[in-house]
């Protein structure tokens, strides 16, 4: 399945800049996975290992938090987007 994969800002130098990428896939996982074999180092940045998705990472399928759907387990299907959104945090 072809997946749009959006990239954040504090991610895009680990994919030349792409702010977008488009790869194959049945699950978040396997979508990330696709990414990291195109981009080096990017697979690292979001995963702390295989099935574990960093902490202040939230991953989205189509606006739906992937936490509440099946985590990097979340199947996607052909045209699907997945969004990774930086946590943020601090202020007053």
């Amino acid at each position: 399945m072809s997946v749009t994969v959006r990239i954040p800002g504090v991610l895009r130098r680990l994919t030349a800049g792409h702010d977008e990428v488009e790869v194959t896939g049945a699950t978040v996982e396997e979508a990330l996975e696709a990414v990291g074999r195109e981009h080096t180092g990017f697979l690292e940045r979001v995963r702390t290992g295989p099935g574990q998705a960093r902490p202040f990472l939230n991953l989205f399928v189509n606006g739906q938090d992937i936490r509440f759907i099946g985590g990097l387990g979340t199947p996607v299907y052909e045209g699907d987007e997945i969004s990774i959104i930086p946590s943020v945090a601090g202020g007053r």
